[in-house]
């Protein structure tokens, strides 16, 4: 899926970067975003969770390390991996044995997303930190939200390991943008 390959360059851009690999390598690709990209629900998101016409129902909990969720009438439900309107409609069927045609709407209102999908920044980072990934997130919205680079970091010396790549045997350069320190201009 393309958001994956997206998410895969920007996790090997921070590795590489914050590692500080350097040398003479091809410049990464310019588009990977995927106009399907579904948001899926991960450990440690907030759902906003709304029975309509059972007030009493609706809650807002957060899912669980282990990926499940507990709402009113109904226990252990997992939630991980699924997009909300798919865990709507378990909720939903779930209920049904309780309640009369149910009609139930889930929010994300706070965002982690599964682990897969998060860009986990260490290193030379400023404040090193898990980011939750976001379609069309670019390395400048990382950098922005770790406070940038130490005195440390290599900057533009930087390249994604072959590991991380979808191109065996090449590294990716990377090119920090400008008012990045080690940046274009910096």
């Amino acid at each position: 899926m393309m958001s994956h390959v997206r998410l895969l360059g920007i996790a090997a851009a921070l590795f590489a970067l914050l590692n500080g690999c350097g040398g003479s390598f091809p410049p990464a690709p310019e588009k990977a975003a995927s106009p399907d990209y579904n948001y899926l629900i991960g450990p440690l998101d907030t759902l906003q969770i709304t029975v309509w016409r059972n007030p009493d129902l609706s809650t807002t909990v957060p899912v669980r390390p282990d990926g499940k969720v507990s709402v009113p009438l109904v226990e252990d439900l997992s939630a991980i991996g699924k997009s909300p309107t798919q865990l709507a409609r378990d909720v939903e069927k779930a209920m049904s044995k309780f309640i009369r045609d149910p009609v139930v709407t889930v929010l994300v209102t706070q965002f982690n997303g599964p682990y897969g999908e998060q860009i986990r920044v260490v290193g030379e980072a400023t404040r090193p930190q898990a980011l939750p990934y976001r379609q069309r997130m670019t390395l400048l919205d990382v950098m922005i939200a770790v406070g940038g680079l130490t005195d440390f970091a290599d900057g533009n010396g930087a390249s994604a390991p072959e590991e991380l790549t979808d191109a065996p045997g090449r590294r990716l350069r990377i090119t920090l943008p400008a008012g990045i320190p080690g940046g274009e201009e910096g």
